[in-house]
């Protein structure tokens, strides 16, 4: 059992609301985000797939604090991490840690495509050259090196690729970096924007996408017996932690604390899930925090709705809890596959139903042969007294990344 950290601070630029607050009330009213979106790319093809967008979300008013031209994906992480910041009191010049022992734990899938999508027609499209900064832009670390200068962060900076584990692998480094006494606090989370053409158009060539419904509302269906797929999402989920002690020398409020987390590689195959490596992970963060499968109150799943992801992940819930041992959220159904930021924003959408005692539905009933007790229906279902919550997110790669938060006090 290792000692949990401090969640002193949370920001989210999400499909769901630009705020943990947009959030909080989205949750509660069951809403939904994915719409249909009509891809066109000319002389290729011509569809239409249900997206979750963050349309409320403009980045052009975001200033990047290196001065050049940010990536939609790099401004969500800006918009996100200066929302936790606030709260952490990060702003405040009597609440600063020094420099040198602040750091940045940030995660990325594909970070900089939209740029590069937007860089390639420009180049090859319309023969016209790029910008000099065009590599500034579209790198991985982009979102890395913006929030480390936007906040004099001079201790570890550090950028993590794991696919859609990129954002939980780097909030469970952070946690380790802290409880480790690299860093006093850390910025972590991660961010993902991929609606464009050609990456929409990737995963459609992949046909993981879910067909669209009537409803699109219904496209992402988690655990149901129809499922087919998953709908893409963009946005940006952000968690400050710290030692429980340097929230207290800061005097900042304890939100959550961040008790466990576990991770593992599959090793097996590149893109199909294995039960076995998502097991071990699962293990390793109740062991790191000191809990037993009982004492986990709630979980949201990876929770993809394809056939194979929903269908190893039903297998690693009942290896560890028992048949419907466990009530399970999937919220990807509401806010879309966020891809290398949904592993952050589900950990908040997971401390935000412990902390409502509200647990996020689904619109469509459960695959009854999976054995999972989805939380399902037309409203969250009540649960309170919740203790601890557990976010699942696993990675084509094979990278397992889990994570588990507990109430304070």
């Amino acid at each position: 059992m290792s000692t949990p950290v401090a969640i002193t601070g949370m920001g989210l630029v999400s499909p769901l609301g630009t705020s943990v607050q947009a959030l909080d009330l989205a949750l509660a009213g069951n809403q939904c985000a994915i719409a249909p979106r009509e891809v066109v790319i000319d002389g290729v093809e011509r569809f239409t797939v249900g997206v979750a967008a963050c349309s409320a979300f403009d980045e052009r008013k975001s200033r990047a604090p290196s001065g050049v031209t940010l990536d939609r994906g790099t401004a969500m992480a800006l918009s996100a991490a200066f929302e936790a910041a606030e709260q952490a009191g990060l702003f405040d010049a009597s609440r600063q840690p020094a420099p040198e022992r602040l750091g940045v734990f940030w995660g990325t899938g594909m970070g900089g495509a939209s740029s590069f999508d937007q860089s390639t027609e420009q180049l090859y499209g319309r023969k016209r050259r790029l910008r000099p900064t065009t590599v500034l832009t579209t790198m991985p670390n982009a979102a890395v090196a913006e929030l480390a200068l936007a906040f004099g962060a001079r201790a570890s900076a550090v950028g993590y690729a794991c696919a859609c584990a990129s954002s939980a692998v780097a909030i469970g480094e952070a946690m380790r970096a802290v409880r480790g006494g690299w860093v006093d606090v850390a910025i972590a989370g991660g961010h993902e924007a991929l609606l464009t053409p050609g990456v929409i158009a990737s995963w459609q060539a992949m046909r993981v996408l879910a067909p669209l419904e009537a409803h699109a509302a219904h496209t992402c269906r988690p655990f149901s017996a129809d499922r087919a797929g998953f709908a893409l999402g963009e946005g940006s989920g952000a968690v400050i932690i710290e030692s429980v002690a340097s929230a207290e020398r800061r005097g900042v409020d304890v939100r959550a604390l961040l008790a466990g987390y576990g991770t593992s590689c599959d090793a097996v195959h590149i893109s199909n899930p294995n039960s076995d490596g998502q097991v071990r992970a699962v293990r390793a963060a109740l062991a790191d925090a000191g809990l037993a499968a009982s004492d986990i109150g709630h979980v949201n799943a990876h929770g993809t709705g394809t056939v194979a992801g929903d269908a190893a992940e039903a297998a690693t819930l009942a290896e560890i809890f028992g048949a419907r041992g466990v009530p399970v959220s999937a919220t990807k159904t509401l806010h879309g596959h966020i891809m290398g930021g949904g592993g952050a924003i589900e950990l908040l959408c997971a401390l935000r139903a412990m902390d409502l005692g509200q647990l996020p539905a689904s619109a469509t009933a459960p695959d009854a042969a999976l054995g999972v007790d989805l939380v399902h229906g037309l409203a969250p279902r009540a649960a309170g007294g919740i203790r601890h919550v557990m976010s699942n997110a696993f990675a084509f790669g094979g990278t397992n990344a889990v994570l588990i938060a507990s109430r304070v006090g």
